[in-house]
Formats: structure tokens, C-alpha cells, sequence
């Protein structure tokens, strides 16, 4: 398992790295063979009206499965116990999810995800002014409902896959008023007319 730490605001000392690696090492204790890599950013964020707000921010690449967590506090201690026992649970239920695929397939509760058409409506896109982190995952083909049961696992309201069924890059989310959301590309016309006149392939007699 590969553990790294990164810093913004904060020194990384030895002994944050140990207590982090104790608290991680304790908490993946029986995922330790799935577990690829795990990735801790800490940060500090000073505000002169309040208390500094700790951070510790915790990603888990477990066999394909990606598992999110971060807990934020006055003590940077207290967030990485906080989050390690939230990575905890979350591989427990993991854990128990993948069970219980073993026993049995219930094909009888898969959910219907409305699929946005028309995300924006009138609204303007507020962009953020600069990129200020960017993240790589693999992103292997999966169905809806295998993406629905990995946004549980990543501590986010959404969740970017490549569809099976298309190949195409879709957002699962959830929706303000309950249940899920799918958010999938729409072809321009541009990408219709070359459709509609492509050339058949001759065939031979």
C-alpha cells in the first residue's frame, strides 16, 4: 500500500506523518491487500474572524473502487481521527456490499435515475478564475447502478464515469429533492448532420 501526504498551509513533520500512518494503517487493517494507494491532503485554512479550520482529506484506491472521506476541525489531530474513522466505516460497508454480490444478484431493485437534458436552463456558468488542484483517476467502463454505489464511497454529491453502455463520460449525482440524477452529453447538430450523412459500406454480390 502506498501512502502520501500532502501539505498546503502546513508543515509535514515526522510526527504528523507517523500519527497519520498509524491512524490509516489501523483503519485499512483488513483491506490491506486491496488497497492500491492512499492519497492525505492536510491544510489549514486561517481566517482572522475565527478559529483556523484543520483539514484532513483522505482518497482510497481500492481494486477499481475509489473511497472519499475528509473531516474538517480545530485540532489537525481530531480531523485525522475523524476521518480515519470515517474511512473505516466506509470500507466495512463496502466490504459487506461486495458480500453480499457474492451470495446473490437482486436485479429487482435498480434505480431509475432521471437524465438531465438541459442542465443550466437560463442560469449562467460561474467558473471558478483559476484551477487551484487537479486529480487523475482511471476511469473504467461501468453501468448506472455500479455508479450510484460508488458515489456513496466518495463523500461528494456526484460522481464522473465512463458509461458501459455508450463509452460516453456521465455525472451521476443526487438531486436536492431526493433520488439520483444522470447528467450525459448531448450531440450538437453538427454531430447529428454527420450522422445522418455518413456513407454506407458497399457491399459486394
Amino acid at each position: 500500500m502506498r501512502l502520501v501526504i500532502h501539505g498546503k498551509n502546513i508543515d509535514i513533520t515526522d510526527g504528523i506523518r507517523s500519527y497519520v500512518n498509524q491512524k490509516i494503517e489501523r483503519a485499512t487493517s483488513h483491506f490491506q491487500n486491496g488497497i492500491n494507494e492512499v492519497d492525505v491532503h492536510l491544510s489549514v485554512a486561517r481566517n482572522r474572524s475565527t478559529a483556523p479550520q484543520q483539514t484532513a482529506e483522505v482518497t482510497l484506491f481500492v481494486n477499481g473502487s475509489v473511497i472519499r472521506a475528509e473531516e474538517s476541525s480545530e485540532n489537525l489531530y481530531a480531523s485525522i481521527d475523524l476521518v480515519a474513522d470515517k474511512i473505516a466505516r466506509k470500507l466495512r460497508k463496502l466490504k459487506e456490499k461486495r458480500q453480499d454480490k457474492s451470495r446473490a444478484k437482486d436485479t429487482n431493485s435498480v434505480v431509475e435515475p432521471a437524465v438531465v437534458t438541459d442542465l443550466l436552463g437560463d442560469r449562467t456558468p460561474q467558473l471558478p478564475e483559476q484551477v487551484v488542484r487537479m486529480k487523475y483517476f482511471a476511469m473504467p467502463p461501468m453501468t448506472i447502478q455500479e455508479a450510484l454505489e460508488h458515489l456513496e464511497m466518495v463523500d461528494h454529491d456526484f460522481y464522473v464515469f465512463r458509461n458501459r453502455d455508450t463509452g460516453e463520460i456521465n455525472v451521476v449525482y443526487e438531486r436536492n429533492h431526493g433520488g439520483y440524477g444522470v447528467i450525459q452529453p448531448r450531440p450538437t447538430s453538427q454531430e447529428n448532420h454527420h450522422a445522418a450523412t455518413k456513407p454506407m459500406a458497399k457491399t459486394s454480390h
